[in-house]
């Protein structure tokens, strides 16, 4: 199994638009960071396990984890190399037994190992997610906490969002609770979907683009995932739930990716849509624009004809704290890109 690790192998997954409703709907059961922001949390020190720990979301995420006084077990297939915060250890979720040490001793595990780069990805994240659960149960850990994709369960959805509803009920399957934050694209320096957005923007002045670029998303901010998903960590009333996360606004993709050329270039971002162009092009096409491959490329896009957009704020009462807008997202990615080329 592949983590997240470099941006071959790093996905992750993906409210201007209308006021937050005041009607707050109770989270689903899950079936088969900045200093103002406070939750629930009682703030007791917990024994953490952070799979895929070198990649987009686990890299920030074990760094914030012990910047809240936890004590973070980093899960990396090359923890010689591994250079981060928390404790490395070596784990392949495609390895059961692996696990059984990584998973010793812990309270709570954050499960982001995921395989999309890969042709034969549900196989493989559905067998890696048995492993997880039965080595968690294995070893007695009180809850498991996983990222998986927005999109709402009475529609049609890609192989990749269908793939991310399967892991949720397997990681439950030997009855260690899971905690569930489905989110769209993630804004952020490294992550799969954003490098897209990014490299789209950069090498082409006018964009012939297929029907998904008028697919409505709502992207959230990196910071504003790892603020959840520390936020979670604690609270009784997360265990064996799902909640939805985004970030404030609702926006197209054509629209997304005219607000960072303007952003970052201070130009217009014309796109012609061709419905023609099939997910297949689609997908050789961003190879050839992006350093995205193929398989990625293609299981993205086939996500991309889903409206991932959340319809359930209940997050927002467990976990409090304004989401950045977009705009903010993309200068807070783009500082940090800056800032980790500046270091090289």
């Amino acid at each position: 199994m592949r983590e997240a690790e470099g941006l071959k192998h790093k996905v992750e997954c993906i409210r201007s638009g209308p006021a937050r409703r005041r009607t707050r709907q109770r989270p689903r059961k899950v079936t088969g960071v900045p200093a103002n922001r406070t939750s629930r949390s009682s703030q007791v020190s917990s024994r953490v396990l952070v799979t895929g720990a070198s990649g987009f979301v686990g890299s920030a995420l074990c760094a914030a984890l012990v910047a809240a006084g936890h004590h973070v077990r980093s899960m990396t297939r090359r923890p010689q190399s591994y250079s981060g915060a928390g404790d490395p250890v070596y784990g392949d979720a495609s390895d059961p037994e692996s696990l059984e040490a990584a998973l010793r001793g812990v309270d709570a595990a954050y499960y982001l190992v995921h395989s999309l780069d890969d042709a034969n990805f549900e196989h493989k994240d559905a067998a890696a997610a048995r492993a997880f659960s039965t080595a968690a149960a294995a070893a007695g850990i009180g809850r498991i906490i996983y990222l998986g994709g927005l999109g709402r369960d009475d529609s049609e959805l890609s192989p990749h969002l269908k793939s991310r509803r399967e892991v949720e009920k397997l990681l439950a399957g030997d009855g260690v609770p899971v905690t569930v934050l489905r989110a769209a694209i993630v804004v952020g320096h490294g992550g799969i979907s954003w490098e897209i957005t990014r490299q789209l923007v950069a090498h082409l002045p006018v964009m012939v683009g297929p029907h998904w670029v008028t697919t409505k998303t709502q992207p959230i901010a990196l910071s504003d995932v790892v603020h959840y998903l520390v936020g979670v960590l604690e609270p009784e009333e997360a265990l064996g739930r799902v909640y939805e996360v985004g970030g404030r606004d609702v926006l197209n993709y054509a629209e997304m990716m005219q607000r960072v050329a303007r952003i970052r270039f201070g130009r217009a971002l014309p796109i012609l849509v061709v419905p023609l162009l099939t997910p297949g092009l689609s997908s050789r096409w961003l190879a050839l624009v992006t350093d995205v491959n193929v398989a990625t490329g293609r299981n993205l896009i086939d996500s991309m004809t889903n409206e991932v957009v959340v319809h359930d704020h209940a997050i927002e009462e467990l976990v409090p704290g304004q989401t950045l807008g977009y705009d903010d997202a993309v200068r807070q990615a783009l500082a940090d890109r800056a800032r980790a080329r500046k270091n090289r």
